[in-house]
């Protein structure tokens, strides 16, 4: 395993994050036992990631909590995060702090490492930044959090509007924003602020349904064909054509890995073979220079797609 430093955070970091969440929730979604997803996380643990990344509506914290049992906890960085309580709520700042704190309960630890405002579009980033993020704030100089963080509602915003405005701001520690080979506009919109500032990053949508599943690749290629996006023909058969890489799964994760401003990137599933093959592609060397160029080529100024 490589590791990085996380922003400015002063944590230590694998370069691949477990996403405890996605599609899989480690297995959960297919109905896998308790004891299997506990597993899991240890194995990604016994492959060097120290960087697990779960939240309240997952419903894998205490998943988390029990896979982390017994290990020192300086050796594990833990990151939840809590969707906002409505603006209307009477006490919404009250609600954070329980929220907090029913957190730490399911993870069975004192502080938990990043705690991120969850899924943050542009038109609630106000509320985020007046009202949440000093209770926050106040959170982690108590010692109940180490870093304040923020994730993008990427599906719904994939140009990063709120990223961007956030940046703005001192609040944040870490970010959590979307970036794949198909949509790499935060390499123009995010990832110089984040640098800039010295935030911590975290990369989800590394892969997600058209960069693993052939057909869905194929549909979204000719959709963003028609919609103009694309070149006509646009296909990625090349990035695994003289040995650049051994499958596309790989060559999105090496793309992502090896991104200046990518400290994290997030790798989630339900089976440890998936998880073995996942951490070893993404541990793989930057794809080569012509294969880098050709894809800026092709999706450089894409902002208006996500992969899934």
């Amino acid at each position: 395993m490589n590791y990085t430093n996380l922003g400015n955070t002063g944590l230590r970091v694998s370069v691949v994050g477990l996403g405890c969440g996605g599609p899989s929730r480690l297995g959960q979604r297919a109905g896998k036992g308790t004891d299997h997803s506990v597993r899991l996380v240890r194995k990604a643990l016994d492959l060097g990631v120290n960087f697990l990344d779960t939240a309240e509506n997952y419903g894998t914290e205490e998943i988390v909590g029990a896979a982390i049992r017994g290990v020192p906890r300086d050796r594990v960085v833990v990151s939840t995060k809590k969707i906002m309580p409505e603006p209307g709520e009477a006490d919404p700042a009250g609600t954070m702090r329980a929220g907090v704190e029913a957190s730490l309960k399911r993870l069975g630890t004192d502080y938990v490492d990043v705690f991120h405002l969850h899924g943050v579009g542009d038109a609630r980033y106000r509320f985020a930044a007046d009202v949440m993020a000093p209770v926050l704030t106040e959170l982690r100089e108590a010692g109940k959090i180490r870093a304040v963080g923020i994730t993008e509602e990427f599906p719904a915003n994939p140009r990063h509007e709120m990223l961007q405005r956030g940046l703005q701001d001192p609040w944040w520690d870490v970010i959590m924003v979307g970036f794949n080979l198909l949509n790499p506009s935060a390499r123009r919109s995010v990832f110089p602020l984040t640098l800039e500032k010295g935030v911590g990053t975290l990369v989800m949508f590394a892969v997600r349904r058209a960069l693993s599943q052939p057909a869905s690749l194929e549909k979204l290629l000719r959709e963003m064909e028609q919609r103009g996006l694309v070149e006509p023909g646009a296909d990625l058969g090349f990035l695994t054509e003289n040995g650049c890489a051994g499958n596309l799964t790989e060559a999105a994760y090496r793309f992502c890995v090896h991104e200046p401003g990518a400290d994290v990137v997030l790798t989630g599933t339900g089976d440890e073979e998936h998880l073995e093959a996942n951490i070893a592609a993404a541990l793989e060397p930057p794809l080569p220079p012509a294969a880098l160029e050709r894809l800026v080529a092709l999706f450089g100024e894409v902002d208006s797609v996500t992969g899934n």
